[in-house]
C-alpha cells in the first residue's frame, strides 16, 4: 500500500490549522527551553549542555524535545 504525500493546498482547513497549531506550540516551547538552557550553569543541567542545545535547536519534534528538557533536563534545586 503506497501513500502519496498531499500538498498544502490539498489539505483540509482543520488539518492546516492543526499543523499550524502544533508548529506554534513547538516554536514557543523551543524558545522557552533554549532561553532557560542559556540562563543555567552546566551543573544545573542533566547531561551535556551542548547536547541539549543541539537537540533543541535542530529538527522539528512537535514539542517533544523542549518538553523533555523542561521536565527532565533541568536539575531540581
Amino acid at each position: 500500500m503506497s501513500k502519496t504525500k498531499k500538498s498544502w493546498s490539498e489539505l483540509s482547513t482543520p488539518a492546516k490549522a492543526a499543523i499550524i497549531g502544533v508548529a506554534a506550540i513547538d516554536g514557543g516551547l523551543r524558545v522557552w527551553a533554549l532561553r532557560d538552557l542559556s540562563s543555567r550553569a552546566p551543573e544545573e543541567i542533566n547531561g551535556p549542555k551542548a547536547a541539549w542545545r543541539v537537540g533543541l535547536a535542530l529538527g522539528t519534534t512537535a514539542g517533544i524535545a523542549p518538553t523533555a528538557y523542561l521536565v527532565w533536563g533541568r536539575k531540581r534545586t
